[in-house]
């Protein structure tokens, strides 16, 4: 009997890493497919337009970043759970049908089926968030004693995922034109919904027990009087922003063979995709390597480093000009092409390991000292990841204006913020009244 319990809680060990995957699949679909949108009618160019499906995606987590919590307590990590699948599929499916309704038509000048597209990426949105706040815990019940190691497993797969999203769509785009469209896309549509589909079914049939929580009728303390975690709360918000904000519109600036890098257009958009998606690739290397030091150096000397670390390369991207590049080889169907890609853009690249330790960093500093009131500030810190949908939209909106590279004075200040909350703000202390 013992031994079939074994095998079911690895078939759902499994199952949770790979929904730690899909998180990362699903939400860095948006950017990348904002490339098609911004080739569609009414919406030509405007980075603005082309970033609006992430911040319909992360708007999401504003909306249920708290009701999560509330879900998973009322109802547990098993229901909970298999709900955020269902939502997962039915947001995936309704972006999959805005490649078939409404197109052609349009609504206040936009493309009609545009607006399908970000219902569909706002409801997969609510599945995002509330895999977040479910996936962690589970495999912390599922893995006992080895529950850690899964749950690095888990990030590490999620990294990975991260890392290949935006080639693979870059592979599936192509040549980007005014021909290109969201069903170009709909093999990677088709995956999504297939593993949401097959995850649940997994997950239907493995009893999965609710840990035991220890009731109390004292009331906890608000986490919002306590002013290091207010400043927090603001750190993590611009963070999602900046993780989110680099790749995003380093993507679009390498697409745009125009206005961009300049890089072939017959190529753009796949180097593109590489080359974003090795930001991803050095969150992962830099997320293994704070793991392997977070026993000796504290959560306020990493955030420091890093923070102060990204600004000094982001300056440098931002002043260098375009036309300084290296040129690297780039196997595209087959055939191997050589491109001059900016030196900026490496060094955007390199801030993938920078961003990598601020999540748990941020977190870290922001609830020491809030005792009891740590659950109610955890769902507090879901809500603002809607900070990756708002910040990278205000910074592609200035793109329109000012340009690419400019841009990034938004992320500057925000690094600028969380360097702050890492040498003074992080000292526990209550708020003014």
């Amino acid at each position: 009997m013992s031994e079939n319990k074994d095998n079911r809680n690895i078939i759902a060990v499994v199952a949770m890493i790979f929904l730690f995957g899909m998180i990362s699949f699903v939400t860095n679909l948006a950017a990348p497919i904002g490339n098609i949108w911004k080739m569609q009618p009414g919406i030509e160019g405007s980075n603005m337009w082309g970033m609006m499906g992430n911040m319909m995606n992360f708007l999401a987590y504003a909306v249920m970043g708290i009701p999560a919590g509330s879900l998973l307590k009322k109802k547990g990590y098993k229901f909970t759970a298999l709900a955020a699948l269902l939502v997962g599929l039915l947001g995936v499916f309704i972006q999959f049908l805005s490649g078939i309704v409404g197109v052609g038509s349009s609504i206040a000048g936009l493309p009609a089926n545009f607006f399908v597209y970000l219902f569909g990426a706002f409801v997969a949105g609510f599945s995002m968030c509330m895999l977040n706040t479910v996936v962690n815990p589970m495999l912390k019940i599922l893995g006992g004693k080895r529950s850690n190691q899964y749950i690095q497993i888990g990030g590490s797969f999620n990294s990975m995922m991260g890392t290949l999203t935006p080639m693979l769509v870059g592979a599936l785009i192509g040549t980007l034109t005014k021909d290109s469209v969201i069903k170009d896309v709909n093999p990677m549509l088709f995956l999504a919904m297939g593993v949401f589909a097959v995850t649940f079914v997994i997950l239907y049939f493995v009893p999965i027990q609710d840990p035991e929580q220890t009731k109390s009728d004292a009331p906890a303390e608000s986490p919002l009087k306590f002013r290091h975690f207010v400043l927090g709360i603001i750190a993590i918000f611009l963070y999602v922003g900046i993780e989110v904000g680099i790749p995003g519109t380093l993507n679009f600036y390498l697409s745009d063979s125009t206005n961009g890098a300049g890089l072939p257009a017959d190529f753009a958009v796949k180097i593109a995709g590489v080359v974003a998606g090795v930001y991803w690739l050095m969150m992962l290397a830099g997320r293994l390597t704070s793991s392997v030091i977070s026993g000796k150096v504290s959560s306020k000397t990493q955030l420091t480093v890093v923070s102060a670390t990204a600004i000094v390369l982001m300056l440098v991207a931002m002043f260098l000009p375009s036309s300084v590049g290296i040129g690297m080889n780039f196997n595209v169907e087959g055939e191997t092409i050589t491109a001059k890609v900016p030196v900026s853009a490496i060094l955007l690249v390199l801030c993938g390991l920078c961003t990598s330790v601020m999540w748990g960093t941020i977190f870290d500093l922001s609830v020491e000292g809030l005792g009891a009131a740590t659950e109610k500030a955890s769902g507090i810190f879901m809500a603002m990841v809607v900070g990756g949908g708002i910040v990278p939209l205000v910074q592609n909106a200035l793109a329109d204006v000012i340009g690419y590279m400019p841009s990034y004075w938004v992320l500057v200040a925000s690094l600028a913020f969380i360097l702050y909350f890492a040498v003074i703000g992080s000292k526990v202390a209550f708020a003014k009244e």
